[in-house]
């Protein structure tokens, strides 16, 4: 999940002016599919887990709590941070707060090495709470870090391609991972936990390797060009207040589904899948982010309309034929339906952000009640397909809740930042429905989250402007 941030205003390096940033763009693009790769390697240690430590589902879900917890603690240190003394980044530049989320997010899979030697799950959680910090700063740093490298005309292009690879990352993440931990290194009379020791000790090495890489690349030094307003102004915004509730609900019920389909799908309900099959089905579920944003940008797209409705229609295909030969050996029939239900809404619906929002909010809230109400096939497709719906949603919920902040804009922006802790705070509330009333039941708690989201999209983005806003910034 890449978080696009607003762009700063800034003064470049005269040196560098007309050099070409191709290469430390290509990296960049592959630090965004790094930390989708490896953020969806959450939803395989929840059940990897909750298996080796005999946890409930509330323990289990709090790999979640740990890992978003810690990107609310860093965001929201890195705003008071910038109240007291200004802002971080602005001091020490973009590059430089690149290499620290990359440091720390390499410190933090290092530390997976003694956790697992220790046997404990604490540790375990800690560390991934040092990796999720690390995963702040970088949000916080490389979204407009991207926009910067290159013409400023060209910006949007290259973050949504960054953002497309950020998604590819988390479609073949679970496959990847799930076969490291259930097949390569899971040894039969070791503890289960063993099994993550050396994945997430080659991704430290890949941080801390791309780390040095930026320190001795030569770039440009970007700094702003003016001083950020004091205060938390934005919080006088009620659009973007409501946003940021928003914010919470998507993350917290996009990370709640995502969270418990592998264990869900080992449920009898949904046909007693076994776990790396599972791992390999929530593909289609994270794939479902990259089909979705691909379509999303060609439907918000200045093309013609003939090669628009064209690439609509032939993009889909590709990606559906590519997750499915990641998933292997599933009958994707099933999955092409959703994804022209996807299609029809996006001719339907045309450049309208908030109407996008509420109409997938409403198609999201179907296929949860779907895959409470029914068993087998069916049950397991609607749950499989609710990532297909969700994937534009955080782009045009950020987009709305900053519309006309102008100067407040990169505050907003942090404040957006920490309301991912709802990727924190649902997921284990949802694990306390699973423990008491079964796993089907559940879904209530991301159907709730989304349900919000459905009253922002067809009203509440619009109401907030209509509330009193103070002058005072």
């Amino acid at each position: 999940m890449a978080i696009a941030t607003a762009s700063p205003v800034v003064h470049r390096d005269p040196a560098t002016a007309g050099t070409s940033y191709r290469g430390p763009f290509a990296i960049m693009t592959l630090l965004f599919f790094l930390w989708g790769f490896m953020t969806v390697w959450n939803d395989l240690l929840i059940p990897q887990f909750k298996q080796a430590f005999q946890l409930s589902y509330f323990q289990a879900m709090l790999v979640q709590f740990a890992f978003f917890g810690a990107y609310a603690v860093g965001a929201a240190a890195y705003t008071v941070i910038s109240m007291l003394w200004g802002d971080p980044i602005a001091r020490i530049g973009y590059r430089m707060g690149v290499i620290f989320g990359l440091l720390i997010a390499g410190i933090g899979s290092l530390l997976f090495v003694p956790a697992a030697m220790a046997v404990s799950y604490p540790l375990f959680l800690g560390a991934l709470f040092i990796v999720g910090l690390g995963f702040a700063l970088l949000q916080i740093a490389a979204n407009p870090y991207i926009t910067i490298l290159g013409p400023e005309d060209s910006a949007s292009a290259r973050l949504n391609l960054s953002q497309a690879f950020n998604s590819f990352g988390t479609t073949i993440g679970p496959v990847i991972g799930g076969w490291l931990l259930f097949h390569v290194f899971h040894a039969g009379e070791s503890h289960g936990a063993d099994a993550v020791k050396i994945p997430y000790a080659i991704l430290a090495g890949v941080f801390l390797t791309l780390a040095v890489v930026f320190m001795r690349i030569r770039l440009p030094e970007f700094r702003s060009a003016e001083a950020p307003p004091a205060g938390l102004g934005a919080l006088r915004h009620p659009h973007t207040v409501l946003g940021m509730i928003a914010i919470f609900m998507y993350v917290g019920g996009e990370v709640a589904v995502g969270s418990v389909i592998i264990n869900a799908l080992g449920n009898s309900a949904f046909g007693s899948i076994p776990e790396r099959e599972a791992s390999n089905l929530l593909s289609f579920y994270w794939g479902g982010l990259m089909i979705g944003r691909f379509m999303g940008a060609l439907a918000l797209s200045q093309l013609r309309p003939a090669l628009r409705l064209l690439l609509l229609i032939l993009v889909p295909i590709a990606a559906v034929g590519l997750v499915a030969g990641v998933a292997q050996r599933v009958p994707a029939w099933h999955y092409g339906v959703l994804v022209g239900c996807l299609l029809a809404a996006f001719l339907a619906i045309g450049r309208k952000p908030q109407v996008m929002v509420a109409v997938f909010a409403l198609m999201i809230i179907g296929l949860l009640m779907t895959a409470m109400s029914t068993t087998g096939t069916l049950a397991m497709w609607a749950l499989l397909g609710i990532g297909l719906f969700c994937s534009v949603m955080w782009s045009n919920i950020f987009s709305l809740a900053i519309e006309g902040l102008g100067d407040l804009k990169s505050q907003a922006s942090s404040l957006l930042v920490m309301s991912i802790l709802g990727g924190a705070l649902i997921p284990p509330i949802q694990g306390t429905i699973a423990d008491r009333f079964g796993v089907q039941t559940s879904f209530v708690v991301p159907m709730i989250a989304f349900a919000y989201l459905l009253f922002y999209g067809a009203w509440g983005w619009r109401a907030g402007r209509l509330l009193p806003v103070s002058s005072e910034t």
